[in-house]
């Protein structure tokens, strides 16, 4: 926001449901094949009249990418180009990468936050999981399969992780859109990365060797983070 500040450009941060501070009022909650939320913002930002470029980030960006994907060509009157940053295109090799070795580390980060969100919930809407139960759960398939797959629609995870992966719809994006995600980013193994033949014409691929998940530190230590929202700014420019 900074950097598009700097630029004199407009722009507005968007908080996932239960993500701003507050609680969201109903039983559902967000996920990372959430295209239908992405749809109802863009569609009420565009709403202003003014160009609009899309940035997600993460779970985001999966939920971006998947939204222009069965969009298609539908989605050029809502955004004019779009980047997606440390986006895990697929859901089921992310997520068991999560679940396994170091990684255990961001992921006992990450269930804490969602354990007390979801406990916090049952005190608005009892019945819809068992208390007991999320506070045992010790991975992300654990806690997929029983908060965020019911409470959004799906089977089970794997019916979650597979449905809700933007990675099959990256051949139908029409709006120019740029993918930068790191070959060492923890989140997402690089056997896991779309391959120019997975995408359409309209997407570019930007793989650097290291840049972590959504980290992308330059220069000389500690370094500083301006390449990111720079590189993101020039390819909206251009």
């Amino acid at each position: 926001m900074h950097a598009v500040r700097s630029r004199g450009w407009r722009g507005v941060v968007i908080h996932f449901r239960g993500c701003s501070g507050e609680p969201n009022r109903l039983p559902r909650a967000y996920h990372s094949g959430d295209s239908a939320e992405i749809d109802w913002v863009l569609r009420r930002i565009a709403r202003c009249g003014a160009p609009i470029y899309a940035v997600g980030v993460s779970l985001g960006a999966n939920a971006l990418l998947k939204w222009l994907g069965e969009r298609g060509t539908e989605a050029a009157h809502s955004v004019q180009r779009a980047a997606a940053i440390s986006a895990p295109f697929d859901l089921m090799a992310a997520g068991n990468a999560l679940d396994c070795g170091f990684n255990l580390l961001y992921t006992r980060h990450f269930l804490r936050s969602m354990r007390r969100k979801s406990l916090a919930k049952l005190a608005l809407h009892p019945g819809l999981y068992q208390a007991a139960a999320v506070a045992r759960t010790r991975t992300l398939r654990a806690f997929d399969d029983l908060v965020t797959a019911p409470l959004h629609g799906y089977a089970n995870t794997d019916d979650y992780w597979t449905r809700a992966s933007s990675k099959p719809l990256l051949r139908h994006i029409a709006v120019q859109t740029l993918l930068i995600n790191a070959q060492n980013d923890p989140f997402l193994p690089r056997n896991a990365l779309p391959s120019a033949a997975e995408v359409s014409a309209s997407v570019s691929l930007e793989f650097p060797d290291e840049g972590g998940h959504v980290g992308f530190v330059s220069g000389p230590f500690p370094g500083t983070l301006d390449w990111l929202p720079q590189r993101v700014l020039q390819y909206f420019w251009r």
